[in-house]
């Protein structure tokens, strides 16, 4: 006789699931943000480094391909995407960010952003090099996930980032989000710092450097 989950095992299991994956604690400084408390660790992190393997497709490889965004297309592809500060990337393109976009056929499967000067997170100032890039707002829509498709897209853009003369690339990672953290592992990325950003009610701002790793 086959076994059915009841209601009460599946809401357990789904909890278990969020716990196990990080989000418990993601979501609790999420809700905290929502009244003006912020409470961010977070890893600045150094990617594309050399010894990992180039990532694959998983399943049916055929189809796809990566391109550069327009500012038409990513607005396009915004409204159908719950859960996302649509405005910001919309305003980070205005300002010269580049969105690269992993298309399956003519849908697009994933995306990710590309900032190329400096930029201000949670108040902090980060400068970058010539030859240096910031990776930000990798998405890939529900109907694709499972095929590995965040690593391989992350490694295109590393090589057509060298093209450019930008050798070098960075991320924050959330401290609790562990779904990002594994994918990041995944291309042998290396944290270099872990941060703490404080803010009350965006008017009182701290950052504080917690732990820088050696390499």
């Amino acid at each position: 006789m086959p076994i059915t989950k009841n209601s009460n095992s599946s809401s357990i299991y789904r909890f278990w699931n969020v716990i196990r994956h990080g989000l418990f604690l993601h979501g609790i400084t999420n809700r905290l943000a929502r009244i003006g408390i912020e409470i961010v660790p977070y890893y600045w992190v150094r990617e594309g480094v050399s010894g990992y393997n180039a990532p694959k497709i998983k399943g049916d490889s055929s189809g796809y391909s990566v391109k550069y965004l327009d500012l038409e297309e990513v607005e396009q592809i915004c409204r159908n995407m719950p859960g996302l500060d649509k405005q910001e990337m919309l305003n980070g393109m205005a300002k010269g960010q580049l969105c690269m976009g992993l298309m399956h056929h003519k849908k697009c499967a994933a995306f990710m952003f590309v900032e190329l000067n400096d930029f201000v997170f949670k108040k902090k100032a980060f400068k970058l090099a010539n030859n240096e890039a910031y990776l930000l707002n990798m998405w890939t829509f529900n109907t694709f996930r499972g095929r590995n498709l965040a690593p391989y897209l992350r490694y295109q853009c590393y090589l057509l980032l060298a093209e450019m003369g930008r050798s070098s690339t960075f991320s924050i990672t959330a401290y609790f989000n562990k779904s990002s953290i594994r994918f990041k592992e995944k291309l042998h990325a290396q944290n270099l710092w872990l941060c703490l950003h404080i803010g009350f009610f965006k008017k009182l701002h701290w950052n504080f450097m917690l732990k820088r790793y050696s390499k």
